[in-house]
């Protein structure tokens, strides 16, 4: 029992040294780089609500965080994925709100880019000579680090609003059709959740194989995760 008991042990901090801190980081950070910038351009609201924080309980959200990857687990689906608790940006306290709207939306998948090149280059040194105990549990979390990043920043890139790539769209966008488009927003989760797992599923009662998320972001992840590799040394 005692054995067992302590290898149990072992494997959730295994888990939680390879696979917790870079979710946690990559989820972290990601939302504070949103409100730094806002702040940066013009935006308090983040730092007066008390959300440039790296503590990532005040990042979690129901839906995002929780609801969406344990649905996905249930559902069997080949691949979790999830956000956090949107910063509140207020963008017309923004100096130029369209054009800023960008730069505060895309900071998030651009902080997530900038952890994959720091992961990688963990990956590149810690997994450069394979070796046993703490230097293996770096190369892990270097790979899951570099892979996770990547995955947020292409996933929340996707033009639906809320997610990152969505407000992208709005602020570069003609004013009809990215006001056309903001409106999705309140439908966003609902689409989001069509796309991934109710168009799958209709598609699994008819027997096809329909894997969005497989035919549009896991081809661009594999090529960011590549180019990464390249740049950093890795084979």
């Amino acid at each position: 029992m005692g054995e067992m008991s302590s290898s149990g042990l072992m494997v959730f901090v295994e888990l939680a040294f390879t696979v917790g801190i870079p979710a946690i980081l990559a989820i972290t950070l990601h939302e504070a780089a949103h409100g730094y910038v806002a702040l940066m351009f013009g935006d308090p609201t983040a730092a007066q609500r008390g959300r440039l924080s790296i503590n990532p309980i005040r990042h979690i959200d129901p839906m995002g965080t929780i609801g969406l990857p344990v649905m996905l687990i249930l559902a069997n689906a080949p691949f979790v994925i999830g956000w956090a608790k949107p910063i509140p940006v207020d963008f017309r306290r923004l100096r130029r709100p369209k054009q800023d709207m960008v730069w505060v939306a895309a900071a998030g998948p651009l902080m997530n880019i900038a952890q994959a090149f720091v992961w990688a280059g963990v990956l590149h040194i810690s997994g450069s000579e394979p070796s046993p105990g703490l230097m293996a549990w770096l190369a892990e979390a270097g790979f899951n680090g570099l892979l996770i990043n990547v995955v947020l920043a292409v996933f929340n890139m996707l033009p639906i609003p809320p997610l990152d790539g969505g407000r992208v769209a709005v602020g570069l966008l003609p004013p009809r059709p990215a006001q056309s488009l903001a409106r999705l927003e309140k439908y966003g989760m609902f689409i989001l959740l069509g796309v991934l797992i109710g168009i799958p599923w209709v598609g699994s009662l008819v027997g096809l194989d329909i894997n969005i998320f497989g035919w549009v972001v896991l081809p661009v992840v594999d090529l960011i995760v590549n180019g990464i590799a390249a740049l950093t040394g890795l084979n």
